[in-house]
Order: structure tokens, then C-alpha cells, then sequence
């Protein structure tokens, strides 16, 4: 039996969807599949009921959840207890950030910290949502730091995992403007001309941020999805080339929206406020891991991030 097969069925209990979970755990869904059999053949008992829509748990599956959520956890808790006892440094601080967090927010955010008390040793791995979140389940990071919001799905189970709101945001719907500095690209679109897209994959946090609004927004939005990405620097390039729309952190984009080469696409009705939060395992943290905790406990919760002009 190999763990990962463990972190496959329990990413499979928590999306109820293979191509979703193969996507998440970066494998092809037959691949995927496949390992989810292998498990099942393994325990000796079929762990998923694929003739419903979305897939669910039989009894056997029921019975085993606890046991993997377990089992993976003292697995992972028990590697970084030997990691802490082979490390070089026992002052490092591991961190892992999303891109946009890593070139945006982290910098000046540790440096207001260390500015209150001392310099801490670092090692920051910048990476993709999921790939932050599994680095924090892992135990390969102390702390991880993403964009959140209400109606994303994290995949921490609040009884191992906890978190603390670090700052604000907002994802802004910016477009190239046109030679009179009006967006070329204005929301909601029309039927006839529907609005070209620069979206997230789904596996984004802040794709599943914007696809809520999207979804639950009172009037119709046209929109033509024309290129997909996990990175909001990669729509970000694109959409100052005049590819099309895209939701971007303001944090990103505070520069282009001053300089007036990237303009706002609608109005506030259209922004989406999401948070800026570190995530940590309950379990107890190195020496100085627990220090910078203990700071942040003590700061107030940040306010909210200015406001731009509307167009």
C-alpha cells in the first residue's frame, strides 16, 4: 500500500469527482483511477459507489475515511518530527505562498513583523493553491499563505488545521483600455458579443472565488472563456496584450491601475472581496515557528484594502 494512495482517496471524498481529483492530485484520470482501485483491492472492499451522481461513500468507504485521515496524519506528523531532528537550522521557518502572494503581499508582510522583533531564518517555496495546502498537510511547511474566501473549499479539516487573517484583497475585473482610456472589454457583455475571458482552472482558489460570483450575480454576464490558467500573472500579461478580461488581485495590479494600462471592466457590484490568510497544523510548531505565531496573535485584524476610481 503506498500513502499516496491514501491522499488520493480522501482528495476523492472531498471532491466526489474523478476528473476534479485527478486534476488537484496532478495525474490523468485513468491514472488516477486506477490508484483508487488499488485501494480498494488492497482493503479488500470497494470504498466508492460510482452509480450515483456525485459518487459517494459505501459503508466500507464510511469506515475506512477515519482510518486514512489518521493514518496519513501520523504518517506526515511523524516524518516532520524526524525532519525536525535532522534539521540543520533549527531556527528555519518554512513557508509555502501562492505566486501572487509571494511577489505581492509576503515581502513587505514579513518585514513589518521582523521589524517588531528580530530577523527570522526563512526558506519561502512559492507555488500553486493546492500545492500549498498539500505542502501544510505534508508537514514540508510550517505555515502556508493563500487568498481565501467564504465559498472556497480550503481541504484542511478544522480539527488538525487553523488559521489567521493576515490582510485583505480584492480580485478586480481589468481589461487593456482603449485609445480614449475607456475598458475594451466592459461587464456584463452582451449575447452578440459576449466579453473574452482570461479565466482560473477550477482547481484555483481564486477561479472558485470568481466562478461563485459569476454564478450567483443577479444580472446575465456573456462571457467567452478564451484562455485558462492557474496563474494570475500569466492573465495578467494577457490581459494588458488585449486578450480579454480577467479577475485579478488588486494587490497585483495597484501599479497598471495608476498608470492607467489596465482599467477596470465594471463597477463595484462586480468586485470580489476575499481574505489574505496563514494556515498552520494544531500540532505544536518549532521554537520559532510558534514565536511568529504568538505575534501574530497578538496583532489586530488588518482593514480593508483601499478603493480604486470606478470607471
Amino acid at each position: 500500500m503506498e500513502s499516496r494512495w491514501l491522499e488520493d482517496f480522501l482528495s476523492l471524498v472531498d471532491t466526489r469527482n474523478f476528473s476534479r481529483s485527478a486534476e488537484a492530485r496532478y495525474t490523468t484520470q485513468p491514472a488516477f483511477s486506477r490508484r483508487i482501485k488499488s485501494l480498494e483491492d488492497w482493503v479488500g472492499a470497494k470504498l466508492f459507489d460510482r452509480t450515483t451522481q456525485p459518487i459517494s461513500l459505501t459503508p466500507s468507504g464510511e469506515r475506512f475515511r477515519p482510518v486514512a485521515e489518521e493514518v496519513l496524519r501520523r504518517l506526515l506528523q511523524g516524518r516532520e518530527d524526524a525532519r525536525r531532528v535532522g534539521e540543520t537550522s533549527a531556527n528555519l521557518i518554512r513557508f509555502s505562498a501562492t505566486h501572487s502572494l509571494s511577489l505581492t503581499f509576503f515581502p513587505s508582510w514579513i518585514r513589518s513583523i521582523e521589524a517588531k522583533t528580530h530577523t527570522f531564518n526563512i526558506r519561502l517555496d512559492s507555488c500553486q493553491f493546492n500545492d500549498c495546502m498539500q505542502s501544510l498537510i505534508k508537514g514540508e511547511s510550517h505555515f502556508a499563505i493563500s487568498h481565501a474566501h467564504p465559498q472556497v473549499e480550503m481541504n484542511l479539516p478544522p480539527m488538525h488545521f487553523t488559521s489567521k487573517l493576515v490582510g485583505t484583497d480584492r480580485l478586480l475585473p481589468v481589461t487593456l483600455p482603449d485609445s480614449a482610456g475607456s475598458p475594451l472589454d466592459k461587464l456584463p457583455g452582451t449575447e452578440d458579443e459576449p466579453i473574452h475571458y482570461l479565466a482560473y482552472t477550477e482547481t484555483s482558489a481564486i477561479g472558485q472565488a470568481v466562478e461563485h460570483m459569476i454564478n450567483n450575480v443577479e444580472e446575465p454576464v456573456y462571457l467567452d472563456k478564451v484562455f485558462v490558467s492557474q496563474l494570475a500573472a500569466v492573465l495578467k500579461t494577457l490581459s494588458r496584450e488585449g486578450r480579454g478580461m480577467a479577475w485579478l488581485p488588486e494587490s497585483s495590479i495597484s501599479d497598471e491601475l495608476a498608470s492607467g494600462s489596465l482599467v477596470l471592466a465594471g463597477g463595484e457590484k462586480w468586485f470580489i472581496p476575499v481574505e489574505i490568510r496563514i494556515f498552520r497544523s494544531r500540532e505544536r510548531l518549532p521554537a520559532m515557528a510558534e514565536e511568529l505565531w504568538s505575534i501574530l496573535e497578538g496583532e489586530a485584524v488588518p482593514s480593508d484594502a483601499p478603493s480604486p476610481e470606478n470607471c
